[in-house]
C-alpha cells in the first residue's frame, strides 16, 4: 500500500537539518502545552511543533470529517481510535500542507500560531495509558542474563523459543521524557545473610522500544499476525528502570514486582508504524519451527539504531550502549498475537514494551547489568568517574532513528534523572 506521506522525494519549505528526527517523512504525534495552551495535539517538524488544534481550527483539514475539538483533548486516545484511515488521511494532509510546492501554511497570516519552537513548548504523556505489557524478546539478552544467573551452557529457558515472554507491568508510573525519581527502596538478600530494607543499590536503565495499540478488541477475539498492523498505531523509545537486586530476591516465582513498578519512562512523539515502514527489514529463522498461530509472513523487523547515554549532573554525556531494534527475535507482531491468543481485550492506548533490546556484541547491550556484567566491568564516563549501574543525579537518555535514502525518522530523545532515596 503506498503511503503518500512517506515519498522519499518530498522536500519540505521548513528548514529542517540533515540530522534531524523529525523529517516531512516522520511526522510523529505529540501533545503539548505552553503559557497559551493546556494541551493540544501538535506533529513535530524539524525543530518546531505544529500545533494540530490550530490548524484544524483555521479549516485547513476540511474533507477529513475530524470532530471540532479532537486535537484539544489532554490526550491522544480519541483521535487514535477513529482508525488508521482517518489517521492516515490526516498524515497525509499535513505532509502536503508542509511540502515545498505548497503554500497555504507558508503564506498563512496565523504563521505564527501554528508553528513554536519545540524548546519553547513542554511535551506531556501523549497517550491515557490503561494497561502495560513488558515482553521478554531479545535473544541476546535473554542469553546474556541466562549465563549470567543460570547455567551458561543452557542459557533460555525450555519456554523462550515458543513464545514471547511478557508480563503485565505498571501503567500509573509511567512518565514522559523529562521527568526524575528518587531512587527506589525495597527489600535486598545479601549473600548468607537475612535480608535487609533500604534504597537500591544496583539501578539500572533497559533500552527498550514500546507500540501503542490504536484499535481495540472485545473479550474473546483474537489478533492474527497478519491483522496485528491494523491494530498497532506508533512506536515509542522506552525505559523500563529495574531494580536488580530487588528483583533478584523477589521475582521468584512470579517475576518482577517492586524491582520495575516505581518509573518507567517513554519518549514524547509516538512515529507511526506506517512512518516506519520503508526501514523494515528480514527478522531471525526462528527455529525450531513455531507455532502456526505465530507464524508470519513478510519482514517484519525494523531497522531502527538506537543509542544510550548516561549524563552525570554538571558533566556530559557518555554513550554506553549503541543497539538496533532489527535484533528483536519476537516481532511486534507475534507479540500482540500471543497476547490476545487467549482472548485477552486490548483498549486504544494500551503500551506494549519489547523487553531490553541487546545486539550480539557487547557495545549493543542494552543495559548495565550486561555492559558491565554485574558491576565486574565498570564502564569510564567522560568525566573519569566510573559506573557499575546508574548513580545518584545521574540522567539516562536514549535515542533512536531510522536511516534510509536520505531519509531520517526518528523518536527525539527519551531521559529521566535520577535522584537519592527519600
Amino acid at each position: 500500500m503506498e503511503i503518500k506521506a512517506n515519498n522519499p522525494a518530498l522536500k519540505s519549505w521548513i528548514d529542517i537539518k540533515p540530522d534531524s528526527d523529525f523529517s516531512i517523512q516522520n511526522l510523529p504525534f505529540g501533545v503539548y502545552s505552553d503559557k497559551q495552551v493546556t494541551h493540544h495535539a501538535c506533529i513535530a517538524i524539524g525543530e518546531q511543533i505544529m500545533d494540530l488544534h490550530m490548524v484544524h481550527h483555521l479549516h485547513y483539514f476540511k474533507g477529513l470529517s475530524l470532530p471540532e475539538n479532537i486535537f484539544a483533548n489532554q490526550y491522544l486516545n480519541e483521535f487514535i481510535a477513529l482508525g488508521k484511515e482517518v489517521t492516515r488521511k490526516l498524515r497525509d494532509r499535513v505532509s502536503e500542507l508542509l511540502s515545498n510546492t505548497n503554500t497555504e501554511l507558508q503564506n498563512s497570516p496565523n504563521k505564527d500560531q501554528i508553528f513554536k519552537k519545540q524548546s519553547a513548548v513542554q511535551m506531556l504523556m501523549p497517550v491515557r495509558i490503561g494497561d502495560y505489557t513488558d515482553f521478554y524478546s531479545s535473544i541476546d539478552h535473554a542469553t546474556n542474563v541466562g549465563k549470567m544467573f543460570r547455567d551458561p551452557e543452557n542459557a533460555l529457558l525450555p519456554n523462550w523459543k515458543h513464545l514471547p515472554v511478557g508480563y503485565h507491568g505498571r501503567a500509573s508510573s509511567i512518565c514522559v521524557s523529562g521527568h526524575s525519581f528518587h531512587r527506589p527502596k525495597g527489600q535486598m538478600k545479601p549473600n548468607d545473610a537475612p535480608p535487609v530494607f533500604g534504597p537500591c543499590k544496583l539501578l539500572d536503565f533497559e533500552l527498550e522500544t514500546a507500540f501503542i495499540i490504536g484499535k481495540q478488541t472485545q473479550m474473546g477475539e483474537t489478533i492474527s499476525t497478519e491483522k496485528a498492523d491494523d491494530y498497532i498505531f506508533g512506536m515509542v523509545l522506552f525505559n523500563d528502570w529495574s531494580a536488580r537486586d530487588i528483583q533478584t530476591w523477589e521475582y521468584v516465582p512470579l517475576g518482577p514486582f517492586l524491582a520495575k513498578n516505581f518509573a518507567s519512562t517513554m519518549s514524547p512523539w509516538i512515529v507511526t508504524l506506517d512512518a516506519l515502514e520503508p526501514f523494515r527489514v528480514a527478522g531471525y529463522k526462528q527455529e525450531p519451527k513455531v507455532l502456526p498461530y505465530l507464524e508470519y509472513t513478510g519482514n517484519k523487523n525494523i531497522d531502527i539504531n538506537l543509542e544510550v547515554l548516561i549524563q552525570p549532573e554538571n558533566s556530559e554525556a557518555t554513550t554506553v550502549s549503541e543497539s538496533n531494534y532489527k535484533y528483536m527475535y519476537w516481532t511486534a507482531e507475534q507479540q500482540l498475537t500471543h497476547h490476545t491468543v487467549n482472548g485477552c481485550n486490548v483498549n486504544v492506548g494500551d503500551m506494549m514494551a519489547s523487553g531490553t533490546i541487546s545486539g550480539p556484541e557487547k557495545h549493543q547491550f542494552g543495559s548495565m547489568l550486561e555492559l558491565t556484567w554485574r558491576g565486574a566491568n565498570p564502564i569510564k564516563m567522560k568525566d573519569g568517574s566510573e559506573r557499575k549501574f546508574i548513580n545518584d543525579n545521574d540522567t539516562v537518555i536514549m535515542k533512536g532513528y531510522c536511516q534510509k535514502n536520505n531519509v531520517r525518522v526518528g523518536f527525539g530523545e527519551c531521559k529521566a534523572k535520577l535522584l537519592s532515596a527519600t
